[in-house]
């Protein structure tokens, strides 16, 4: 997912993406949903959230 689209879905929630790289502002996303902040830690393949919105740009 590009960041613009990233942004925009952080807008519609009432979070300021800033200067936020794309990592830093999906976990802050994923915190807002009550999720686990679990983007890019490695955990992809073990975490079961095939239905994350994040899943196939996570590593």
């Amino acid at each position: 997912m590009k960041m613009t689209e990233i942004k925009a879905i952080a807008k519609e929630r009432g979070i300021k993406a800033g200067r936020l790289n794309k990592t830093d502002l999906v976990r802050t996303i994923q915190q807002q949903e009550g999720n686990s902040a679990c983007f890019n830690t490695g955990q992809v393949d073990s975490c079961g959230q095939n239905q994350c919105l994040w899943h196939a740009d996570c590593r």
